[in-house]
C-alpha cells in the first residue's frame, strides 16, 4: 500500500480522478454545489447593496396600527380599506398595490352581521338598520373603481386550494413565437387563493405575489411570470408578478406586456434569453420568467404606518407620484421572508426591491454561458497545478495556487461590481484548492516515508504530542523552557515492595508492563504527556506541550478511569496466580493530583535532556500521592485542582501540611464524575461530610464523631479507610482539652 501512494504515477490518476469528479459535480449541478456560489453572491451584495431609491413606498399595517382602539386587530374592516385607498389616490399615489389577498366576504359587512344575530332577536329596527347600510365589499370595489390605479394581488398553491377558478387577467401577456417555450418553463399555478370576483373585476392589475425561496429559505431570484393550468386541463395562460402588474398599472393601465426572445445580432454572449417589455421598461429574464434580485438595504424606517395615512397626518411629498404598497411588518401576520442582506424583513420588500430595480436597470445575470467558462477554467487550471505539483516545492506551490484562487476571486467581485455578471469564485477555488492540497498531501506521504523508521524509533523515547512538536519546530530541541499552568499527575502501585518479593524478575517486568500500559494509554487518550516512569511509579501532566484549557478536567477523567482499566489486568493476575498455586496478587494505585504554575521544557545537560517538567506544582502532586495511603483513598487532589472541576463528585478530606512545605493545602477525593455527583444520595452524603468537617474544625471533636459515624454508613465501601482512620484521630483529639492554637489543620509527618 505504502508503495502505491508513493508513486508518482499513482499520484497523477489519484489527482486526475479528483479533478474529473470535480468536473462532473459542475456538471450535474447540485444543489449543494449551487449553494456555495450563493455564498459568494449573498456576501457580494452585502458588500455592495444596491442603493434604494423614493420612487416606491410602503404602507405598513404594523404592530402600532394593530394597536391602535379604531382600527383594531387584523383583518379590518373593508370600509376601512375602502378609505384608505380613497386618502393615497387623492394624495396622488401613481398605482396603489395590496401585497394581500381578500379572498372571502368582509365578515364585519352589515348583512353579515345580521346574519349572525339569532332569529329571536332579530328585531324589526335591527333589521331595517343593519339592511340599509352599504355592504363593506361593495364600498372597498368602488373605492377601487373609482382610483382607477389599484393592483390587488393572488397566491398561488401546487396543491388544493380554497379557490380554484383562475385569476381575473387584466391585459394579456404578449408572447413572440419564439418565447412560446416560457409556457412550460414557468412557475406553474393549479389552485390559486383569488381575490373576491367583485375586487377582482375593479381593480386596474392583478398579479401573483409567490415567490420560490432556495434550499436553505432564503429568496434570491422572484419569479415575474407565473402558469396557471386549471385542474380539468386546458391551454396554459401566462400571469404577471405583482411587481410587473405594479409597474404597469403605475404607468398606464392600458399597458401591455410584451415578452421576446433576443434575436442573435442583439443577444450578447452574456446576455439572458427572454426580455420582458414593461411600458417604457425593459427587464431581462431567464426561461422561467425568472429575474436575480440585486437587493438594497433593509428600509424599515421609511415605512409610513398605515394609521397615520387615515389620520391624515402625511405630507403629500411622500406620496404624490410614487408606486404605494400596502403591506405589513407585523410578525402575527406571517409575512416574513429572508434575503442575502436580512433573514427577517416583510414579504413586500421583495416588490419593491424589483421594481426599483427595474426603474433604475441595475440587472444581475448568471447565463448558462458563464458556467462554461468556470467548467473550462476548472479544468485548464487543475491540470496546470497536477502538472507542477511533484516539480515545485510545497512553498512555491502554494504561493501558485494562492495567486490563483486571488485572481479568480478579484475577477468575480469585478464582474459583479462593474457588470452585473455572478461568476462563481467558490466553487473552483475550492476545487483548486483541494487539488492542491491532495497534491501536497501525496508529495508529503512520500519525502516523510523515508524517514519514518528514524522518526517512529525516536518516538519511543519521548511523548508522541512533543513528537509531533519536534516534527513542526526542530528549534525545539534543545535545553530551556517555560512557565505554564499544568496539572501534574503522580502514580505510585501498593504494597509494591511486598508484590515484588514473591515474583521473578520476569514476572515483575511483565507485571510492571501491565500496569503501566492501560495507565499510559488513559493519559494520551485524555490529551496528556508521559513525563518519566520510576519504577513502579509514573509521573504525567496535562496542558503542555500542547495548550488543552480543560487539562485538569482531563487530568481527573483520566484518574476515575485507571481504577476501571486496572480491572482486566487484576483478573489476568487472579488466573495465572491460581494456575500456578500461588496466591492471588491484585495492584491498586494511589494517586496524586495538583494543578498549577511549573517550568516545563527540556531539562537535562547538553549531551541528554528530557521533556519534564520541574516546580512547587510537581512536589505537591508528588507527596498527595504519598498521602493517599495515609488517607485510606485512592486519589488525592488538591484544591487548585478541584475548582476547575465543580461538578464532578468531590469530597473535601483535610487541610493538610505535607512535609517539605510551610502552608497547609486542602485536599479532596474524587468519588466520581459528574453523573454521580448529581444523585441524591452522593448530596446527601456530601452534605453529613461537609457538617462533620465543620464540627472538626471548630474542635467540637464529640460531634464530629457522632456525624462521622453516620457519614460512613451513608459512603459504605468507598471511605472505610478513611473514616476509620479519622475515627482515630477524632478520639485521639477529644480525650483532651482542644489546643489554644487548634485550626484544624493537620501536619503530615511522611511523604
Amino acid at each position: 500500500m505504502m508503495r502505491l501512494l508513493t508513486n508518482r504515477w499513482v499520484h497523477m490518476v489519484i489527482l486526475i480522478s479528483l479533478l474529473g469528479g470535480a468536473i462532473m459535480v459542475r456538471m450535474h449541478d447540485y444543489a449543494w454545489a449551487r449553494s456555495l456560489s450563493y455564498l459568494a453572491f449573498d456576501a457580494y451584495n452585502k458588500w455592495n447593496p444596491r442603493t434604494p431609491t423614493d420612487s416606491v413606498v410602503m404602507i405598513d399595517i404594523d404592530e402600532e396600527s394593530l394597536a391602535r382602539p379604531e382600527l383594531g386587530q387584523w383583518p379590518w374592516s373593508r370600509d376601512v380599506l375602502a378609505r384608505l385607498v380613497t386618502q393615497l389616490h387623492d394624495m396622488g399615489a401613481r398605482a396603489i398595490v395590496f401585497d394581500m389577498v381578500f379572498p372571502e366576504p368582509d365578515r364585519t359587512s352589515p348583512d353579515a352581521m345580521l346574519g349572525r344575530v339569532p332569529e329571536a332577536q332579530r328585531t324589526p329596527e335591527i333589521t331595517a338598520l343593519l339592511s340599509g347600510m352599504p355592504d363593506h365589499d361593495d364600498l372597498f370595489a368602488k373605492a377601487i373603481a373609482d382610483a382607477g390605479n389599484v393592483v390587488l394581488g393572488f397566491i398561488w398553491t401546487t396543491g388544493a386550494s380554497q379557490m380554484k377558478q383562475a385569476p381575473q387577467l387584466s391585459k394579456p401577456i404578449l408572447l413572440s413565437k419564439s418565447a412560446q417555450q416560457i409556457s412550460e418553463s414557468a412557475p406553474i399555478m393549479r389552485a390559486v387563493a383569488n381575490n373576491l370576483p367583485v375586487l377582482s373585476k375593479a381593480a386596474a392589475g392583478n398579479g401573483s405575489f409567490g415567490v420560490i425561496p432556495g434550499v436553505d429559505g432564503i429568496i434570491r431570484g422572484v419569479p415575474l411570470l407565473f402558469r396557471y393550468e386549471s385542474m380539468e386541463g386546458g391551454p396554459s395562460v401566462l400571469y404577471p408578478s405583482l411587481a410587473v402588474e405594479a409597474l404597469r398599472v403605475a404607468q398606464s393601465p392600458k399597458t401591455i406586456i410584451k415578452l421576446r426572445t433576443l434575436a442573435q445580432n442583439e443577444a450578447g454572449i452574456f446576455e439572458p434569453p427572454l426580455r420582458m417589455s414593461i411600458g417604457k421598461y425593459e427587464v431581462p429574464l431567464d426561461w422561467d420568467g425568472n429575474i436575480i434580485t440585486y437587493f438594497s438595504p433593509e428600509r424599515s424606517k421609511q415605512y409610513i404606518p398605515a394609521w397615520r395615512v387615515l389620520a391624515d397626518e402625511v405630507s403629500m411629498e411622500r406620496i404624490t407620484g410614487k408606486i404605494v404598497f400596502v403591506g405589513t411588518s407585523a410578525a402575527g401576520l406571517k409575512d416574513i421572508r429572508s434575503t442575502p442582506l436580512n433573514l427577517y424583513i416583510p414579504g413586500v420588500e421583495l416588490h419593491l426591491n424589483v421594481i426599483e430595480q427595474i426603474m433604475t436597470g441595475e440587472f444581475l445575470a448568471r447565463p448558462e454561458i458563464i458556467k462554461g467558462v468556470e467548467l473550462l477554467a476548472l479544468i485548464g487550471l487543475g491540470c496546470v497545478i497536477i502538472v507542477l505539483a511533484p516539480f515545485i516545492g510545497a512553498v512555491y506551490m502554494a504561493l501558485f495556487t494562492t495567486v490563483l484562487i486571488g485572481a479568480i476571486t478579484m475577477l468575480s467581485w469585478y464582474s459583479f461590481a462593474e457588470h452585473g455578471l455572478l461568476i462563481d469564485p467558490v466553487y473552483p477555488d475550492l476545487c483548486l484548492l483541494t487539488i492542491f492540497i491532495v497534491a501536497t498531501l501525496l508529495t508529503y506521504i512520500r519525502t516523510e516515508h523515508e524517514r519514518s523508521q528514524v522518526r517512529q524509533a525516536f518516538g519511543l523515547y519521548i511523548s508522541p504530542d512533543f513528537m509531533e512538536e519536534l516534527t513542526k519546530d526542530p528549534d525545539k530541541l534543545k535545553l530551556g523552557g517555560e512557565t505554564r499552568e499544568l496539572t501534574v499527575m503522580f502514580t505510585d502501585i501498593r504494597g509494591f515492595t511486598t508484590i515484588s518479593e514473591s515474583m521473578s524478575p520476569e514476572a515483575l517486568t511483565q507485571l510492571m508492563n501491565d500496569f503501566l500500559t492501560p495507565m499510559s494509554d488513559l493519559v494520551m487518550e485524555t490529551r496528556g504527556t508521559i513525563d518519566k516512569y520510576m519504577g513502579d511509579a509514573m509521573m504525567a501532566f496535562w496542558n503542555a506541550p500542547l495548550d488543552d484549557a480543560d487539562h485538569a478536567r482531563h487530568a481527573c477523567t483520566a484518574a476515575l478511569r485507571m481504577f476501571d482499566a486496572l480491572a482486566p489486568v487484576n483478573e489476568k493476575l487472579k488466573a495465572e496466580a491460581l494456575a500456578a498455586g500461588r496466591k492471588p496478587l491484585a495492584l491498586n494505585a494511589g494517586i496524586g493530583l495538583n494543578t498549577g504554575p511549573a517550568s516545563v521544557g527540556n531539562m537535562g545537560s547538553k549531551q541528554r535532556f528530557a521533556y519534564s517538567a520541574l516546580g512547587d506544582t510537581v512536589n505537591l502532586a508528588s507527596r498527595l500521592e504519598g498521602q493517599t495511603k495515609a488517607y485510606g483513598v485512592n486519589i488525592l487532589i488538591s484544591e487548585a485542582t478541584q475548582k476547575f472541576i465543580p461538578d464532578f463528585a468531590t469530597v473535601e478530606l483535610d487541610l493538610i501540611r505535607v512535609k517539605g512545605k510551610t502552608e497547609p493545602v486542602r485536599i479532596f477525593t474524587i468519588a466520581g464524575d459528574a453523573s454521580l455527583a448529581e444523585t441524591a444520595a452522593f448530596r446527601q452524603w456530601q452534605d453529613k461530610h461537609g457538617q462533620m468537617m465543620a464540627a472538626y474544625r471548630a474542635g467540637q471533636f464529640h460531634d464530629a464523631g457522632r456525624i462521622l459515624t453516620e457519614c460512613g454508613v451513608l459512603a459504605g465501601d468507598k471511605m472505610a479507610g478513611f473514616y476509620s482512620m479519622f475515627a482515630e484521630r477524632i478520639a485521639e483529639l477529644a480525650s483532651a482539652p482542644v489546643p489554644a492554637d487548634w485550626d484544624g489543620v493537620y501536619t503530615a509527618t511522611s511523604k
